[in-house]
């Protein structure tokens, strides 16, 4: 016979509920932690919205699979009252898979945050985290950019570059552009657009490569010695998977792609140290002074 001072308290209870949530997420086991919520419970932070439990368990596997090593540490858990849990978290990782599109940086990531659990006699029935959104990317070695997507006839968004050691003047430029239907297409797109760009370093006569991304549209821009150099991008096996992906039934709405050879292009100019006019680079100012070797614009 069990004596009813043996039984575990509620409160007891409600709190070894929350533990077992957050052994789950240490154990990188997104079935156990979905098991932890009632039926109809949701999660919440500031980068997602409302999920159920199962996709809950979806979002949890991919932190995983981005930070190999992703573990929460608890410094605070404890009840407040009206069955909620309040627990004070450290998150530590480092981050050697791609996360959110974007190529593993190898950082480690220390983020601090704050759970409220709100529990019930089924499970949980609600989890709504809180944490720096800022802190995450910047530990990563990513910008953090804060701007409006248009204002009047201006639109905005983010651009990436890449340069070899050709330091000739391009001579044509391959211009695509590609209309995406969602985050996911946008993440492929880019994902493809590194793989190829990788195979253009080695290619002779390619010069530098620029993709931008202004809402669902995707440019990029690919600066060549010549219209002869671009014609390499056929032997290049990324490209190719790119276009048949592109040809085929079920990516983005539509795009275009061309070559574009130069009309003429002005000299390049570089600021003189010695007197601060800008000039176009040669090996001695009007002033006398040396003027510095210019930067590799394409």
């Amino acid at each position: 016979m069990t004596n009813d001072d043996d039984l575990p308290s509620p409160v007891a209870e409600q709190l070894a509920l929350a533990q077992r949530y957050f052994d789950a997420w240490n154990a990188h086991d997104g079935d156990a932690i979905a098991a932890t919520f009632a039926d109809g419970g949701t999660y919440s932070d500031p980068t997602v919205s409302t999920l159920d439990a199962r996709a809950t368990a979806h979002y949890a596997n991919g932190l995983f699979a981005s930070f190999p090593d992703l573990t929460f540490d608890l410094s605070l858990i404890g009840l407040t009252g009206d069955g909620i849990v309040a627990a004070q978290w450290l998150m530590r990782g480092t981050n050697t898979e791609p996360f959110q599109g974007l190529p593993p940086t190898g950082h480690e990531i220390a983020v601090p945050g704050a759970d409220f659990i709100r529990l019930g006699a089924a499970g949980i029935e609600s989890v709504q985290g809180y944490f720096d959104t800022r802190a995450l990317p910047e530990q990563l070695g990513l910008d953090v950019i804060v701007q409006p997507n248009a204002i009047g006839p201006f639109a905005f968004g983010t651009s990436a570059y890449a340069t070899s050691a050709n330091g000739n003047v391009p001579g044509a430029f391959s211009l695509t552009v590609l209309e995406a239907r969602s985050e996911d297409e946008k993440a492929e797109v880019k994902e493809r657009s590194r793989e190829i760009v990788q195979e253009l370093l080695a290619m002779p006569g390619f010069i530098s490569w620029i993709g931008a991304v202004i809402g669902n549209r995707m440019y990029t821009i690919t600066a060549w010695e010549s219209a002869e150099a671009v014609k390499q991008l056929q032997s290049s096996a990324a490209h190719a998977d790119a276009m048949r992906r592109y040809w085929g039934p079920d990516l983005g709405i539509g795009g275009q792609t061309g070559v574009w050879t130069a009309d003429h292009l002005n000299g390049r100019t570089v600021r003189c140290r010695g007197c601060g006019a800008m000039v176009r680079a040669a090996e001695i100012c009007h002033c006398g002074a040396p003027v510095p070797e210019a930067p590799a614009w394409w």
